[in-house]
């Protein structure tokens, strides 16, 4: 049972992971950050280094939990982390390259960005990610930009993520419809509202920085929409091609919507 208050945890948290050499800034995220936490929801901490970060000096702390190296989790934008328990919180520590996130940005400016993939994200994670985290994250200790959501992105990412769940489905529909192949349809059509909901809400200026909740922010989901598609998805070739002409008509239509504001 946590033995603190959450802001004395919090506090007290911080300041142990800020002292830490190379640590510039530590900060709380996901839906702590946002107010839409409960009362089992986790913690969702980082810390932004600059040059050499040792996972050692975390394990160092004395918490329970694993400790990951850097680049452990892919070697991408999200280079590792750690899932502790610290005073009975659960607590997901991200690690965060400055120079990394500093770059993204830049790009980012440019309307640039990769795709990466992640585990439990279905369309992967945009680089820009570590923008958003910027963004929306509260800042616990030390100093962070708060960058706007760039007006290039706005205009290249929509374009990029509709693109990929236009040929997503158009692989479905001259491959798995005709053969019948049901769940392999079903799960082109996911991987496709998922792609477009980064569409969505990148044409909307909205960050974005993770997959859960993002197809109904994007008003995709429901009986009108994805949701039905899906519900009625039956076997048979025939069908599965029009469920799939249904699911692309309905993406683009919304795309276009976002776009026109």
């Amino acid at each position: 049972m946590p033995s603190l208050t959450d802001q004395a945890f919090l506090d007290t948290t911080a300041d142990r992971l800020a002292a830490l050499p190379t640590v510039r800034a530590v900060t709380l995220g996901g839906s702590r950050a946002q107010g839409t936490h409960g009362p089992g929801s986790d913690w969702d901490l980082a810390v932004y280094y600059r040059g050499a970060f040792d996972p050692d000096e975390v394990r160092a702390l004395g918490w329970a939990g694993e400790v990951c190296e850097v680049g452990a989790w892919g070697g991408g934008v999200f280079n590792g982390g750690a899932w502790l328990t610290i005073d009975g919180r659960r607590v997901d520590l991200h690690y965060r390259d400055l120079d990394a996130v500093e770059h993204e940005t830049a790009e980012a400016e440019a309307g640039r960005f990769g795709i990466e993939p992640l585990m439990f994200h279905l369309a992967g994670i945009p680089t820009y990610l570590v923008v958003a985290e910027l963004a929306i994250n509260e800042v616990l200790r030390g100093e962070l930009p708060r960058p706007a959501y760039p007006e290039a992105l706005r205009t290249t990412a929509p374009d990029r993520w509709h693109g990929a769940a236009a040929a997503t489905l158009a692989y479905a529909k001259a491959g798995h419809a005709r053969k019948g192949a049901l769940t392999q349809v079903a799960g082109a059509i996911a991987l496709a509202t998922a792609q477009t909901a980064h569409a969505v809400l990148a044409a909307r200026g909205e960050w974005v920085t993770n997959e859960k909740g993002m197809v109904r922010r994007a008003g995709l989901d429901g009986p009108d929409g994805i949701d039905g598609v899906l519900g009625n998805l039956t076997p048979d070739p025939q069908a599965l091609g029009r469920s799939v002409t249904d699911a692309e008509e309905f993406l683009r239509a919304a795309v276009e919507s976002a776009r026109r504001g």
